[in-house]
């Protein structure tokens, strides 16, 4: 069995996570979020992708998981699961059968059930299918976010995995400014910052990278179509290592050929900016507070229409399509207040779309009693390659 954590810390987890449902009033929890599956078991595959539900009662008795065929020896071999249920492909197949035959065994006919909808693992027709057959049957309950407010502050062996992504991250970003340069080809920038990740033991991120030169350079989600850099030009990369499914990112715009006056300009206040940002992330304070800094020194130098409207989100151990692991997003209003032991990615961009010029700079912390932690050895510069 392959496990990365100690079977006390995944007690502990489904320990907390029976605890908050006794205070939500809840008699069982349908899990469909791959991420918490992971999190309470160990549990780990691309399988959510298909119909997978994992069950998880009040009371003491062992989780069920129901699942597909394939994922048999996947749930064996790298979880706590002991009770593994299957369904297997036929025409007109629909697992919520199984399901409803599972919560049936366990006697929650009439019960307050909770589930997971605010997931990849949970599609609308399989949510239709689930709806349709236990509404009539059981009070379903959205409890969406009750595994996720757990997962929000790590375990000490969790900041374990998250430094060492963020080791894997500064390698990779060195990697891929390295082979930026006039003439170069995207594509091969982006094969360069892989190489650390997977060699220093990493998985494969779950995104990205976002990698953009050009008008691409103002783009913040990746674009199809790699291409060659000019003589001068401007490179945007938003890149995460991930390390037992554990996320750190980072993000930087940086100068091909010469350096552009006005992009300086925007470095220094995107640097003071971020700066005010992680000042901000601490004890007594919320995560909107993070924003309003954010927004205090870009509206302040005159940058407020170029400047977006959140300025980070919390990271944690992800699966596709997505390194973030939300919420929390970090935007202006937002009462969640800031604990020790957070991870939080701090991105601050500007899109200075009539000039076509980018500026981005963001990094991983991590929340402490006082200061955050930046979990970064990569101090930032404006950086110029030639």
């Amino acid at each position: 069995m392959v496990l990365h954590f100690e079977k006390a810390e995944f007690d502990q987890r489904v320990a907390n996570a029976r605890a908050a449902m006794r205070r939500e009033g809840l008699d069982a929890l349908l899990l469909f979020a791959q991420e918490s599956t992971y999190y309470l078991t160990g549990y780990d595959t691309s399988g959510f992708v298909f119909f997978q539900c994992a069950v998880l009662t009040a009371d003491e008795r062992p989780m069920t998981l129901l699942t597909r065929r394939p994922d048999l020896e996947q749930a064996r071999r790298t979880s706590t699961f002991e009770d593994i249920r299957l369904w297997y492909d036929a025409p007109g197949m629909d697992p919520s059968r199984e399901l409803m035959a599972i919560l049936e065994e366990k006697g929650l006919k009439g019960a307050r059930v909770g589930i997971e909808m605010r997931t990849f693992g949970l599609t609308a027709d399989n949510y239709a299918l689930v709806h349709n057959r236990l509404s009539p049957w059981c009070t379903l309950v959205d409890a969406s976010n009750l595994v996720r407010g757990l997962r929000v502050v790590k375990s000490a062996a969790e900041i374990a995995y998250v430094r060492r992504a963020a080791e894997l991250a500064d390698d990779s970003l060195v990697a891929m400014i390295e082979n930026a340069r006039p003439g170069s080809f995207e594509g091969d920038i982006a094969a360069a910052g892989s190489v650390p990740i997977l060699a220093g033991g990493g998985d494969p991120p779950p995104s990205g990278p976002v990698l953009g030169s050009g008008d691409r350079a103002l783009l913040v989600r990746s674009a199809t179509g790699f291409r060659t850099l000019d003589g001068e030009d401007q490179l945007t990369i938003e890149h995460a290592a991930s390390y037992r499914r554990y996320c750190a990112c980072l993000m930087r715009t940086i100068a091909i050929g010469r350096a552009q006056p006005l992009q300086q300009r925007m470095f220094a206040v995107t640097h003071e900016a971020i700066a005010a940002m992680t000042e901000a992330a601490r004890p007594g304070n919320t995560i909107g507070n993070i924003d309003d800094a954010h927004r205090r020194v870009f509206d302040k130098e005159g940058f407020g229409g170029s400047r977006m409207s959140a300025c980070g989100y919390s990271l944690g151990a992800t699966y596709r399509p997505s390194w973030m692991d939300v919420p929390p997003m970090i935007y202006s209003g937002n009462e969640m207040p800031v604990a020790p032991g957070m991870i939080l990615f701090l991105h601050a961009i500007l899109i200075d779309a009539p000039n076509n010029l980018a500026m981005s700079l963001g990094y991983t912390i991590l929340t402490t009693e006082g200061s955050a932690e930046v979990l970064s050895r990569i101090q930032p510069e404006y950086v110029v390659t030639t």
